[in-house]
């Protein structure tokens, strides 16, 4: 048995030590034979992370909708100031690809944990599936959802004047006309008072003109009614039904004139699912516009796989919305 009382019996009786800051706690020299020291270690991965979890931001077709947020924190065993800082969060409203249909909401959450991390906050939206409400829903629920976090920005420290929209796959299509049509139809009332515009748009492999999708090499079926982009046109055959297939064309909602927030677009050209081509017609028609646009070809990698987790793509995302958003800042 453990002997507690020979220890008790050597040692005197400490009382609590008053301090908050682990600096300033009193280092324990013990060092016992095998132990290995590591030292000059510090907390580089950034911010703690707060998760607030299903956040109901409307209710459509008889259904709540609920967005996660990942709120930025400061270090505990940070500096006192830093402790009663207020910070002032910039945003990202992001929107899970699904192709169209349920979404896996925290398919990526390593992603945004990461982004977190780097001071913002990211918003993980649901839309409503293809099944349920086709074209436009899924971008209108978007566009809610940023209105929803402008008008609690508050609550999350998140400051209203620096939001970007983003997205993968279906995502990153919603992600775009959520960007490119702002306070403009299709839209909805809720939250009127509330802008939808973003300062910056991130595109991950989303699909643009549909139509054109199975004109180049794809692992599946965009066409007919059961595809995902049939479904997301009403369960209708996409070239059957031009008229209904262009409507979901995000190129369709820019012009000369409009303004436009600058876009970063990333793809892979081995994409399986949404071809590479895809993003080659909506980068070269917003060049085309002279729009503020960027575009990244990952070569060899898939429809989110083997080169998208890794620091070198997260660190030309953050770069982009640090570009476009400011880094963050406390009151």
């Amino acid at each position: 048995m453990f002997d507690v009382d020979r220890i008790i019996k050597t040692r005197i009786l400490i009382d609590p030590i008053p301090t908050p800051l682990p600096a300033e706690f009193p280092h324990d020299e013990e060092v016992p034979e095998g132990c290995i020291e590591l030292n000059g270690l510090s907390d580089d991965w950034g911010y703690n992370v707060d998760i607030h979890p299903d956040i109901v931001y409307a209710k459509r077709d008889l259904r709540n909708l609920v967005m996660t947020i990942l709120e930025p924190r400061m270090h505990d065993g940070g500096p006192i100031e830093d402790m009663f800082k207020i910070p002032s969060w910039p945003c990202v409203v992001y929107i899970q690809g699904s192709a169209f249909h349920e979404q896996e909401i925290y398919l990526q959450l390593i992603r945004h944990i990461r982004l977190a991390q780097q001071g913002f906050a990211v918003a993980i939206v649901q839309y409503r599936p293809s099944d349920m409400a086709p074209f436009p829903a899924q971008m209108q629920d978007a566009k809610t959802a940023i209105r929803f976090v402008r008008k609690h920005a508050d609550e999350y420290h998140i400051d209203p004047e620096r939001i970007a929209v983003a997205g993968d796959s279906s995502g990153g299509h919603t992600a775009l006309m959520a960007g490119f049509t702002g306070d403009d139809e299709p839209d909805t009332p809720l939250y009127s008072g509330y802008s939808a515009k973003v300062k910056c748009i991130v595109d991950l492999y989303g699909p643009t003109v549909i139509r054109l999708m199975n004109y180049w090499p794809s692992a599946m079926d965009h066409i007919g009614p059961d595809s995902p982009e049939g479904y997301e046109i009403g369960r209708k055959n996409v070239l059957e039904h031009p008229a209904e297939a262009d409507a979901s064309i995000p190129m369709n909602y820019l012009s000369e004139e409009k303004e436009t927030p600058p876009t970063l677009i990333i793809h892979g050209s081995r994409d399986m699912l949404v071809p590479f081509n895809q993003s080659v017609q909506l980068y070269n028609c917003m060049k085309e516009m002279g729009k503020d646009v960027t575009f990244y070809k990952i070569n060899n990698a898939g429809h989110g796989v083997l080169g998208f987790d890794n620091d070198t793509v997260l660190g030309i995302v953050t770069d982009f919305l640090k570009k476009h958003l400011g880094e963050p800042y406390f009151d």
